[in-house]
């Protein structure tokens, strides 16, 4: 198994793909799965922490002081930072060695954790949500590179099943631990659950982890033209992404001048990675067939699996209602069946061809959100109970399964790179997706509204008699004046239309995510199957 195919590829990639016969393992020592353990309990904390406060963003917002179009900026700085820093963190393990690079991060993801409960305001909370994610980001990848280099082979499908189940079982209990926190102690400790964790993983890592001497050599040798190009780009990708539905897109000179930034920020990362003799990412990597193809079905993920986490709160908050703990009641079942499912996936690719198992699971992922295109003000936790356990039981199939595939014949010295790659898009999915449906949800309200209100005309004799009746009402209930119920009677049908329009605007959403996993299946149905690349990596 390479060092990729381990770390992109967390459960079925030692089973499926071919490897060269080994000696017998050595026995593991305690030490080391400390380590392990340790290890996979930061990846656990990092990926909660993109979840967690999604069912809360609404307390969030109001005790900062955060409007609704902002209130992405929560999530997607955390997630924007991750990808950022990914594709960094294993050339900076090698400068500043594993030890201190892990534990320094730990740390700090700790102690900015604490202090996101501490923010005043949505620049503060911005800022440390950021830095939060850039110090969590690294646990993620790190947790791989400890299991592939502690662990003999024949022991890595263990720690690479304890990351696996972390992995899942983090996003789908994190809404609903962040929910019951808020609902019962506040939203601020969303943020301090991470201390017990986070200090019991770090008493680990301390203990397990053999102190290297450092290489800062390595910095001067780094490909800094592309980190720094990279950074800028993604970042101001990401900002007019944000920002301009708010601004009016390109009517707004912000935007156009960010929207150049990024243009050409990015253009000189590729041709920096390009033509570098040591560049921070091999991009020929995305010419090979199998790589390629995965990368775009996983960049689709990405924007599927956080969009609809972000979206879904969004609307059981606002159309039914619902408080942070019922919201994460109702998310907990897009993940909790994984946890039973993840176990057998490996089972199902020595039984069946890898890409069929892909295939069905991104059909039963689309098939999910399809089941939510026709959403009534009726439309609650009963019925997105369904479309929840089919969402889980699609991203439980799809997702290790591809990164087996998509990473199969990479060699060791592109694994950094591909590594990076794999997880980065993901994650800019996640981002890229957040940012896009918030924009499309508006649009989307906003065409609704329109047409809405088209039929809602005091020419029409259904509208002056639905007027007549509130009127009436109101007057029943404590209005005196006439004039006045007459005034809230408009009010109230007008609250009525912008209500069914949020919620066609949000079916639309789920429309848009479960094309985008169609686009993503195509994908996959391309991919080649692994027994038929050469140990080369043919293309």
């Amino acid at each position: 198994m390479t060092t990729l195919q381990a770390t992109v590829g967390p459960l079925p990639a030692s089973e499926h793909l071919p490897s060269s016969a080994a000696p017998e393992a050595p026995t593991v020592s305690a030490k080391t799965w400390l380590a392990v353990i340790g290890a996979a309990l930061g990846a656990f904390t990092a990926v909660l922490n993109i979840q967690i406060v999604n069912a809360s963003l609404a307390d969030i917002q109001g005790a900062i002081g955060a409007g609704i179009d902002d209130g992405g900026w929560i999530s997607t700085s955390y997630l924007i930072a991750e990808i950022i820093v990914i594709p960094l963190t294993g050339w900076l393990a090698q400068v500043f060695s594993i030890r201190v690079y892990l534990l320094t991060n730990a740390i700090l993801f700790l102690v900015f954790s604490a202090a996101c409960a501490f923010a005043q305001d949505l620049p503060q909370m911005i800022v440390l949500r950021a830095v939060q994610g850039f110090t969590g980001g690294v646990l993620i990848p790190m947790a791989f590179t400890l299991i592939i280099t502690l662990l003999p082979k024949a022991k890595q499908p263990v720690g690479l099943a304890l990351f696996a189940v972390s992995a899942t079982f983090a996003p789908a209990i994190g809404p609903t631990i962040g929910g019951y926190l808020t609902e019962n102690w506040g939203w601020q400790y969303i943020f301090y659950v991470n201390l017990v964790p986070g200090l019991l993983m770090i008493g680990m890592l301390w203990f397990s982890l053999e102190a290297k001497p450092m290489q800062l050599s390595l910095l001067r040798q780094g490909d800094w033209p592309g980190v720094i190009t990279m950074a800028i780009g993604l970042s101001a990708l990401q900002t007019v992404l944000e920002e301009g539905n708010k601004d009016d897109w390109f009517g707004s000179e912000f935007i156009v001048r960010l929207s150049v930034i990024a243009a050409v920020a990015l253009a000189a990362f590729l041709w920096i990675e390009l033509t570098s003799e040591k560049p921070l990412l091999n991009l020929r990597l995305l010419g090979r067939r199998n790589f390629g193809f995965g990368i775009l079905a996983n960049f689709l993920m990405g924007v599927a699996l956080y969009g609809s986490v972000f979206i879904l709160p969004q609307y059981l908050a606002r159309i039914q209602g619902y408080n942070s703990e019922q919201i994460g009641m109702v998310l907990a079942w897009t993940g909790l069946p994984q946890l039973v499912l993840i176990p057998l996936v490996p089972r199902l690719m020595k039984r069946f061809d890898a890409r069929l198992v892909i295939g069905t699971g991104f059909a039963l992922f689309a098939a999910s959100n399809f089941m939510n295109i026709f959403m009534t003000s009726d439309y609650g936790s009963d019925q997105l109970f369904w479309p929840n356990v089919v969402r889980a039981v699609g991203q439980a199939l799809a997702f290790a399964p591809l990164s087996a595939v998509a990473t199969a014949g990479i060699e060791a010295e592109n694994a950094g790179s591909a590594s990076g790659l794999f997880n980065m898009m993901r994650n800019l999915g996640g981002a890229v997706g957040i940012a896009v449906l918030q924009t499309f949800l508006t649009k989307r309200e906003q065409f609704h509204s329109n047409v809405l209100n088209q039929s809602v005309s005091l020419l029409e004799q259904a509208t002056r008699t639905r007027i007549d009746q509130l009127t009436q009402y109101f007057l029943n209930h404590g209005v005196a004046d006439r004039t006045e119920a007459s005034h809230e009677a408009v009010v109230a049908i007008g609250h009525l239309v912008q209500k069914q329009a949020f919620i066609l605007a949000f079916s639309d959403t789920f429309y848009l995510i479960g094309a985008a996993l169609i686009v993503a299946l195509m994908a996959a149905l391309l991919l080649k199957k692994p027994g038929h690349l050469d140990a080369g990596g043919a293309h």
